[in-house]
């Protein structure tokens, strides 16, 4: 009984936080073309998976142009970090939360909203070339880095490579600050090749 009521709370505990990762639906480690993700990525990908990464508060950065499988690639992973381990994984797009730091900060609750995202082991932040990039989302977006800085990880999917961040945090100080904290302590994934959504679509079609 005692082994039975263990694994129940174990199971509903999953569920709970599956249920509040924002995880996309269909994006998993199963359905994930492994053969065609680049060398290093394929070599690196067990040692994600055993999560230590995560207890040393590392980060994980991802860089390719759109239709690579970069976010395919994080969901997957912070899935599979959420059932081997049970850590708390957040995945959202990074506008969606540059904007809930936007609100809290004017409704002085930005730091009730840093601690509450504190909670998670990991944060996924997708697409992080896509911020509208004025002075007051760059400034929350730092913050929010340099809060998680040698605490707790986080997972970027990024369009845009490091000499192009200066189009995110606008001043150079601050672009250099933001990059230094994230590859501090980081594992480097660049998703170059073809585009996948094109190849799918290639197949699809007979082409």
């Amino acid at each position: 009984m005692c082994e039975s009521e263990a694994q129940d709370r174990r199971e509903r505990k999953l569920e709970r936080l599956l249920r509040q990762s924002g995880l996309p639906s269909g994006k998993t480690l199963g359905n994930l073309e492994e053969a065609k993700l680049p060398a290093k990525v394929r070599r690196v990908l067990p040692g994600l998976l055993d999560g230590g990464f995560v207890e040393r508060a590392e980060n994980v950065l991802v860089f390719g142009l759109p239709g690579r499988g970069k976010s395919h690639f994080l969901a997957a992973l912070g899935k599979e970090l959420i059932l081997r381990h049970s850590y708390a994984v957040l995945f959202t797009p990074a506008f969606k939360l540059v904007q809930q730091l936007l609100t809290a900060k004017r409704d002085l609750r930005l730091e009730s909203l840093l601690q509450k995202l504190d909670n998670y082991n990991v944060v996924v932040l997708d697409d992080i070339g896509y911020i509208k990039q004025d002075r007051d989302e760059m400034e929350v977006l730092f913050t929010f880095l340099a809060e998680r800085y040698e605490r707790r990880s986080v997972m970027i999917s990024s369009n845009l490579v490091f000499s192009k961040w200066d189009q995110i945090f606008k001043d150079p100080m601050t672009t250099m600050a933001a990059i230094d904290r994230l590859v501090h302590h980081a594992i480097i994934l660049e998703f170059n090749g073809e585009s996948l959504r094109v190849q799918r679509d290639q197949t699809k079609g007979g082409g």
